[in-house]
């Protein structure tokens, strides 16, 4: 593995620097960022605007063909803009999705009229985009889904549901999975759509999570037209596209989510312990700091070695899967640690009175999301088993049996 920046590398990195020093501010405390701070309406506006000052920068749609508004980049550039892009509070949030899965899935499908259409307003940040794929019977099994499509002359009509999908609400197109052919195996008789989310017969429903956020929704067809031409990849392929879709997902090498072993180390220094001393004295607690520090830089090693495959133009091989179940995993036991040790004082979420703006809350509530996103911990162990340590596959008695004939709940 090789830990140094090559010369362009390094240059990059330094525009980079330069570039969020003059747009964005470095990250404070939970209770002073951005989003705290301002409105729903006036942090879209913020996003908007930071987006659209990467894209004249040359900072968006990194790896993006140059045809397409992009720079051509090898992906090394993007995770190291990713990095720098850490460590300051940015307004990023409303475009990961959209531009690092959805548009360049359309980038992949569409025709050129169309990604004339739709791509440089998404790099602009003019138009975002949501993934509409998972449904209540279709999570880790996306291909499970029922959401059906049915031909009609030129169009589609689109009934049923999906949900946990990231900000639909203020979304203006997505990219839609749905079954065009009950007659095939589940995995067949797919097909992929991009659909304007003001169609008439779209309903969201923002869900209301114990955190007190809303950013996932529910999203309800109630025949919805959608035209022939947008659908993505050709009638049935939808599973292949959908693998794109996921393969596109932005590499998550810039940094792990906090808070981690040295955050919690050093609030535990201010925190009453046994015998008069304090916490970060106390020998059973810092077993617990030593054993996430090993972890930590396990992980750390992992992704110099992802890194390393970038920056020589190699594509990261299944083994980044380990990444995830490591700190999704440690950020919920760390966590419930440092609320454990707030005694009575652990269950207050409210940033203004809460130990330490109750970042360990609220970063608890969401670590356990965070075992379920982007794969559970049970996908990513199956891939970990089978691809890595080439253990047998999980036996599927549904392969080869088409979707109508699948026993169902319904």
């Amino acid at each position: 593995m090789d830990f140094n920046d090559t010369p362009e590398e390094a240059a990059f990195r330094q525009r980079a620097q330069t570039f969020l020093a003059a747009h964005v501010q470095p990250r404070a405390g939970q209770t002073e960022s951005l989003q705290k701070r301002l409105s729903d309406k006036e942090y879209m506006l913020a996003a908007k605007a930071y987006q659209k000052a990467k894209a004249e920068n040359g900072f968006a749609g990194i790896t993006w063909p140059k045809e397409q508004g992009g720079q051509g980049l090898a992906p090394i550039f993007s995770v190291i803009f990713g990095q720098e892009e850490g460590k300051f509070d940015a307004p990023a949030g409303p475009f990961t999705i959209g531009l690092g899965m959805c548009v360049p899935t359309v980038i992949a499908f569409a025709t050129d009229a169309q990604k004339e259409r739709h791509v440089g307003p998404a790099l602009r940040g003019e138009e975002i985009w949501c993934q509409l794929f998972s449904e209540p019977s279709a999570g880790s099994d996306v291909a499970g889904l029922k959401t059906k499509a049915v031909r009609d002359g030129d169009d589609w009509v689109i009934n049923g549901q999906k949900v946990w999908t990231s900000g639909a609400h203020y979304s203006d197109w997505g990219i839609v999975l749905v079954r065009t052919n009950a007659d095939k195996a589940k995995h067949k008789g797919l097909s992929m759509f991009f659909i304007d989310m003001k169609s008439p017969g779209i309903e969201v429903r923002p869900i209301h999570q114990m955190s007190g956020g809303s950013n996932f929704n529910e999203v309800y067809f109630t025949d919805v037209r959608v035209s022939n031409s947008q659908m993505l990849g050709g009638e049935g392929n939808g599973w292949s596209v959908a693998l794109v879709t996921l393969m596109n997902e932005r590499l998550a090498v810039g940094g792990s989510p906090g808070p981690d072993y040295k955050e919690i180390f050093d609030w535990a220094k201010t925190m009453p312990g046994q015998d008069g001393g304090t916490l970060a004295e106390d020998q059973s607690f810092r077993q617990k700091v030593a054993d996430w520090f090993v972890r930590a830089e396990g992980y750390k090693l992992a992704k110099f070695r992802t890194m390393t495959a970038l920056s020589k133009g190699q594509t990261p091989g299944p083994e980044s899967s380990i990444g995830k179940i490591i700190t999704a995993n440690q950020l919920q036991d760390i966590t419930h640690n440092a609320m454990e040790s707030m005694d009575h004082f652990g269950i207050i979420t409210d940033a203004e009175y809460a130990p330490s703006e109750g970042v360990f809350q609220q970063s608890h509530m969401w670590a356990a999301g965070l075992r379920i996103a982007g794969g559970t911990d049970e996908i990513l162990k199956n891939i970990i088993a089978e691809r890595i340590l080439g253990l047998p596959g999980d036996v599927r008695v549904d392969k080869d049996v088409a979707f109508k004939d699948l026993p169902s709940g319904r």
